[in-house]
């Protein structure tokens, strides 16, 4: 009879970095072009005029300019809408 634990069972494996998440720009601040404005895991926040989204769904300014932020109502698939936050560069 064996006098080993089993495997499958280890404890000390969740050292991973954290992914930086987060709002990179805040409303007023003045930035440029391919500025990191938002890194986010899915569609939290949304694009609007002067931004776009990446894959991993960063949002970058398209245009130098200023930071703002406001709420919108986003439809879903189903109809119904949901409030999201629109970044924006004027």
């Amino acid at each position: 009879m064996s006098h080993v634990k089993a495997g499958g069972s280890s404890k000390n494996n969740h050292n991973n970095a954290g992914a930086r998440l987060g709002v990179k720009r805040f409303g007023g601040q003045v930035v440029n072009e391919g500025a990191v404005l938002v890194r986010q895991t899915g569609a939290t926040k949304i694009a609007g005029p002067g931004t776009y989204m990446s894959r991993n769904f960063t949002i970058h300014a398209a245009k130098a300019g200023t930071v703002s932020f406001k709420r919108v109502k986003k439809p879903s698939f189903t109809g119904r809408t949901h409030r999201r936050t629109q970044v924006c560069v004027e």
